[in-house]
């Protein structure tokens, strides 16, 4: 960059480099949603199509971000962790954030029509963003089981609320006033007496969110062999074993999921 008398102003802008040796977590909330949800007629409780949307903007941000470790989402956020010791953007917390952020706000308006069939794109989307550090690997599990737990209790209320008000011919407030002071013993009753549903059975997809990580997977590629004379072309399947961003639906919570998935981390 040429020097010029204006190069002083560069003294006014913020160190914002997180600690080294702390997980850097950065969340994805989307911005007025509630409304957006509705002027886009999403299905209540769950659309299925704009939470597949999410996962396909979560899994732009990790292809692109090969330091994200996991990342964790439900309804309209999404946190992803970067490994402990990554140097990306030599940790500045605002270049973290608004590459990210970015990203994923242009993938979810890129791919809106693979995924939203029953309305166009009216306006925008808008995201905000936040990044928090954790110190130990507890900090960062309880921090991820925080927001799976939070993803059932929400899930579990607007499952009741929006059976009560489609099904149980409730207008909003008279389903908020029976909702109230409830708890999940009471909610799982009502879904099952009134409704005859039986909650732990309901997809996972919704009840525990998405957690995205990395698994090696084989996959088959076609592969093309010449003759020693380099005449003649033949065909043949190889196997190859490649890094990909895995899909899964699963409790987070207790131990099962870090045993099964030791490297996450250890990174």
């Amino acid at each position: 960059m040429a020097k010029s008398k204006f190069e002083y102003v560069r003294q006014f802008e913020k160190d914002d480099s997180c600690l080294p040796n702390c997980w850097i977590v950065v969340r994805i909330d989307g911005r007025g949603f509630h409304k957006f949800s509705d002027d886009h007629k999403f299905e209540k409780p769950n659309d299925e199509g704009a939470l597949l949307l999410m996962n396909k903007c979560a899994e732009c941000v990790m292809n692109q971000f090969k330091d994200i470790v996991i990342a964790y989402g439900v309804s309209d956020e999404y946190s992803f962790v970067f490994r402990k010791g990554t140097t990306q953007f030599s940790r500045r917390e605002s270049k973290l954030m608004s590459n990210l952020v970015s990203l994923f706000s242009s993938s979810y308006v890129f791919y809106w029509k693979d995924y939203i069939k029953q309305t166009a794109l009216l306006y925008p989307p808008a995201f905000d963003a936040r990044v928090v550090l954790y110190p130990s690997n507890n900090n960062l599990k309880d921090y991820l089981s925080w927001r799976q737990a939070d993803c059932h209790i929400n899930n579990l209320y607007n499952t009741c609320f929006w059976k009560l008000v489609l099904e149980g011919h409730c207008s909003n407030t008279e389903a908020e006033e029976r909702l109230k002071g409830t708890v999940s013993s009471d909610k799982n009753e009502l879904l099952f007496s009134q409704f005859g549903i039986n909650y732990n059975t309901l997809d996972e997809f919704y009840r525990k969110g998405t957690i995205l990580i990395w698994k090696k997977v084989d996959e088959e590629v076609l592969k093309v062999c010449r003759s020693k004379d380099d005449v003649e072309e033949q065909e043949r399947v190889v196997i190859r074993s490649r890094r990909r961003v895995t899909h899964l639906h699963t409790d987070l919570i207790g131990d099962a999921f870090w045993l099964q998935n030791t490297e996450i981390l250890e990174c």
